[in-house]
């Protein structure tokens, strides 16, 4: 037995370092952390200072006014479309559903849909289209208000293309994760179950990320 051991024990303090490098490395979630996306600058003191969401205020389903002040302490999910699409939109918000259902008792998540079609997409327009997604009205917010700021809010705040000119409505089917900071932290495409599978999964990192 002790001249096993002897055999034994230098191999084990060889391979001891490999192997926990290698349980690091491969731990789920455990030591991931996401990017911050848009443009930064650095401050004077050398800070760097990255793109936030900004200041809005809309009308969601219910009638009620949401702003962001109504998600401080949440990370949450926005996408841009508008009820009468019957092409992306539907295939996209549907995969929003599965984001909904995932996280259904996790009150720390919160998922936006803003229309870009507001003279359509009335509270009441926009009730029965959440009562269609199977939406719950506390978890997910259909929101709809001046279409200047949505497209504002759209082609700044959430660096998505928008353009009030063009005749027809612009179709983004990114599903765009945010932070408690306001910050952009992952863009999915929100037509691809993959990309949305991968969303699910960096929303649980982002989660732990606070939690830590």
């Amino acid at each position: 037995m002790n001249s096993r051991w002897k055999i034994l024990a230098p191999l084990f303090v060889i391979l001891f370092p490999v192997i926990f490098w290698l349980v690091l490395i491969r731990g789920h979630n455990n030591f991931k952390k996401l990017p911050v996306i848009g443009p930064f600058d650095i401050s004077i003191n050398g800070d760097t200072v990255y793109h936030t969401i900004p200041h809005f205020e809309f009308t969601n389903q219910q009638g009620k006014i949401i702003s962001d002040k109504n998600l401080e302490g949440k990370i949450y999910v926005a996408n841009f479309f508008f009820a009468t699409c019957k092409t992306v939109c539907p295939k996209m918000n549907e995969q929003v559903q599965r984001v909904q259902e995932t996280f259904k008792d996790v009150k720390d998540l919160q998922l936006l849909s803003f229309t870009v079609d507001p003279e359509n997409d009335t509270v009441a327009a926009l009730a029965e289209y959440a009562k269609k997604m199977k939406a719950d009205d506390s978890k997910w917010w259909f929101l709809t208000g001046a279409k200047d700021s949505i497209y504002t809010l759209a082609r700044e705040g959430f660096l998505v293309p928008a353009s009030l000119s063009s005749r027809e409505f612009f179709h983004s089917q990114d599903l765009i994760l945010v932070d408690k900071d306001k910050k952009m932290r992952g863009i999915y495409d929100g037509t691809e179950p993959a990309d949305v599978d991968t969303l699910i999964d960096e929303i649980k990192v982002l989660l732990k990320e606070y939690q830590k």
